[in-house]
């Protein structure tokens, strides 16, 4: 089967497209990434988005329409996708659809008297199935938090398939907005995999660049300002005591916590410290390192022999991060994931694709271990294409 995977992170880029060859069932599932693209979303479009993932006031007719409009910006990024791909939508057999992150709540809090977990995607899968005409599967985390886990990390499931070794123990790190590992001891079992969220990636950078620019740059490229900038150990100490780091997996987290309001608590941070704007954007990029370092050295290597870290996501392009890591961690090989034959801006798109292959043919594909879940779900919701 081809298989286009779609995914748009939590620093609402815009959305990434896979096209992946898909046959066999697990153990023996044969997955191949043939292409990838990607596509901004409209300056307006990305700016509602991120207003209302910061939890800003919206109503519920508004929320309505944003669902339907980015429902429309996925079916016509997947649309410019198979032209690119020179791929006719009919040969492909469904998309699989992460959609768009506007809320994440893992662990149950008490709502209206009664413990309560909750996640959602937006980015209408009905309206994607109706204008590309293909078989959609989305709206994948919500059927692990209702069995008591917490619908994130989700893309474990491919990094089991891709990345596990008979010999070598291994760690998937992806640096997209939140930065995620999965950890994959020698010759693991899926009850053996360790996965979930170790702290801010590209979020809190880009959040601090677009400040300090005005919205004139969005990101660092290849940590040029970073790397202008002078280290304040007192500031970035600070930073690692961010008490995140200490809570012991499973776990994950989102711009609820590293925000908008982590984003004042940092910029008052770093005019407690008359730091410079460079040496601000250098102290979180570093933090990114550290933080993933720190979750490595706390809650995975005391127990597991690692001998290789697995890069991928928009950091993987920070020579910054990329030099931290490798420097803290000397015995490790730090490798970015198109070494093994996934492209680093691709690896999260495909596993959606992944992911909704196991969907549609009624496999779990949740890692218990990995989300806190009671057992394997099936996850997704499939949207029918209309008759042809």
């Amino acid at each position: 089967m081809l298989v286009l995977g779609m995914m748009s992170g939590t620093s609402a880029d815009g959305i990434d497209v896979a096209l992946a060859r898909i046959s066999g069932v697990p153990p023996k599932l044969n997955a191949k990434l043939l292409q990838h693209t990607s596509a901004k979303f409209p300056a307006v479009l990305r700016k509602e988005i991120l207003r209302v993932a910061e939890q800003r006031p919206i109503t519920a007719g508004e929320l309505s329409q944003l669902n339907f409009r980015l429902g429309k910006a996925f079916a016509d990024t997947a649309i410019s996708a198979c032209r690119h791909f020179r791929v006719p939508p009919s040969k492909i057999g469904f998309i699989g659809s992460h959609g768009q992150t506007i809320f994440h709540q893992g662990r149950p809090v008490r709502y209206f008297g009664s413990p309560t977990a909750s996640t959602l995607q937006i980015g209408e899968p009905s309206v994607i199935a109706a204008l590309t005409g293909i078989t959609t599967v989305a709206d994948f985390r919500p059927a692990d938090i209702a069995l008591g886990g917490q619908g994130a990390p989700l893309v474990p499931y491919a990094d089991y398939l891709l990345y596990r070794h008979a010999k070598l123990g291994r760690v998937s790190l992806n640096l997209g907005g939140i930065a995620n590992i999965t950890v994959l001891p020698r010759a693991a079992k899926p009850s053996q995999i360790l996965a979930f969220d170790t702290g801010p990636a590209n979020m809190l950078i880009d959040a601090l660049v677009s400040h300090y620019t005005r919205g004139r740059l969005r990101f660092d490229a290849n940590a040029q300002l970073a790397s202008q900038g002078r280290s304040i150990p007192a500031l970035l100490n600070e930073l690692l005591r961010d008490p995140y780091l200490k809570l012991a997996p499973p776990k994950s987290t989102g711009r609820e916590y590293y925000g908008h309001a982590y984003l004042q608590k940092v910029l008052a941070l770093a005019r407690r410290h008359r730091a410079k704007p460079n040496d601000v954007i250098r102290a979180a990029t570093i933090f990114t390192a550290l933080s993933v370092v720190d979750a490595l050295n706390r809650f995975v290597l005391p127990k597991t022999k690692i001998h290789q870290l697995i890069v991928s996501g928009g950091g993987a392009h920070n020579p910054l991060i990329l030099a931290q890591l490798s420097a803290a961690l000397p015995e490790i090989e730090v490798l970015p994931s198109a070494r093994l034959g996934i492209a680093e801006d691709a690896k999260e798109a495909f596993a959606f694709a992944l992911l909704a292959y196991e969907s549609f043919h009624q496999r779990p594909a949740n890692i218990p271990s990995a989300t806190g879940a009671h057992g394997p779900a099936i996850l997704g919701k499939i949207s029918y294409a209309p008759p042809r």
